[in-house]
């Protein structure tokens, strides 16, 4: 697999779409030794059950479990250290990835309870619990979501779970930003399964989900965060930590020549799911029949940046067509390629949430 390659797949049956997406990439032949020690950082920050958009489903690590012992690798491993305030003890059996591990015989290491070490990161010092630096190769399942001080959170400040509950809190004292990107010259992701699949609108402790049902896998944490940025309606430079990220040679931010794989083009097609909260209200706008899940969830984090800029106020409601339902019919405002025979519509299946906003500001 390739530095520049993303690959999506689109469903309900979470474990078994991971088990696909990482046998079409074949993940086993970029791990390579079957005697590696292969760790799995999952993003369980609270006592959250995923379906609140906060943490990984737990079917993302039951899949790679799954896989990986297929392929013969039997030294694996799963750590997280949740975050201040928070037990892990509690937040990995809330979440079911404790009970994941214990049917996998797999041992969960939990690194509130480990040790730490200073490291140099870029110039920058560090502290990294010691467990933290063993895995030969690391898989990082961060979940894809809106953050209140970052703006978003994926890959790169999921690393943060690596780090002892005194060095989260300076992080926060130093703003976030430069220290995520600094930590991730020393913690190296050699993998990462991004649960793509409810991540909150804005909130790093969930609340108001967005259903996409979609898993993405890619190799460069920085372009999984700027991909995962235009998923929700930000261009990557409106990140502070991925153009730190970029300068340190993390990775790249170039989303436009990112080789994208869809494994599952036109399935994951349905009504959209029931919403609350802010969502509900976004909802208002759009007026949808048989729309897919990644598509209606893009539209719904691009009505929420139109909302932070206010271009919402007078907007008429259900004045947004999205899904199949509208194929072959006229209409005036439509998101998605089922609705090309609109007179305004934006292409794509489905379009980035920051190419809805733009169309948006322009169109509607």
């Amino acid at each position: 697999m390739e530095q520049n390659e993303i690959y999506m797949i689109r469903g309900t049956d979470y474990k078994q779409m991971t088990i696909q997406l990482l046998e079409e990439l074949d993940l086993a032949r970029d791990i390579g030794d079957r005697k590696k020690l292969v760790g799995i950082k999952p993003n369980l920050l609270s006592a959250s059950h995923p379906s609140e958009g906060a943490t990984t489903h737990p079917q993302l690590v039951d899949g790679l479990l799954t896989y990986l012992k297929r392929q013969g690798f039997s030294r694996l491993v799963a750590l997280e250290s949740s975050w201040v305030g928070a037990e892990t003890s509690q937040s990995v059996r809330v979440n079911g990835t404790w009970d994941v591990c214990q049917r996998h015989r797999v041992p969960f290491w939990d690194l509130k309870q480990d040790a730490s070490v200073v490291c140099d990161a870029a110039g920058m010092k560090i502290r990294v619990c010691k467990k933290a630096l063993e895995p030969d190769y690391l898989i990082n399942v961060p979940v894809v979501k809106g953050h209140c001080q970052t703006t978003i959170t994926c890959a790169l400040k999921n690393a943060k779970g690596l780090i002892p509950d005194s060095e989260k809190r300076r992080f926060h004292t130093l703003g976030l930003h430069k220290p995520i990107a600094h930590l991730n010259t020393v913690i190296h992701q050699d993998f990462i399964l991004a649960d793509n699949i409810c991540g909150d609108l804005d909130f790093e402790e969930g609340g108001n989900p967005v259903v996409m049902n979609r898993i993405l896998g890619m190799k460069d944490p920085v372009l999984c965060d700027s991909f995962a940025a235009e998923i929700m309606g930000y261009r990557p430079d409106d990140v502070e930590y991925l153009t730190i990220a970029r300068k340190l040679g993390i990775g790249s931010t170039d989303t436009k020549e990112a080789k994208v794989t869809d494994l599952s083009p036109g399935v994951a097609q349905c009504d959209p799911p029931s919403v609350s909260g802010r969502v509900k209200e976004l909802a208002g706008y759009t007026a949808p029949k048989d729309a897919c899940s990644a598509c209606y969830g893009s539209l719904i984090y691009a009505l929420d940046r139109l909302r932070d800029e206010g271009r919402l106020r007078g907007k008429p409601p259900e004045s947004i067509a999205i899904g199949q339902g509208y194929r072959g019919a006229g209409g005036k405002t439509g998101v998605g390629q089922c609705t090309g025979c609109f007179d305004k519509y934006i292409p794509g299946c489905p379009p980035k949430a920051v190419d809805i906003a733009e169309f948006l500001r322009k169109e509607w």
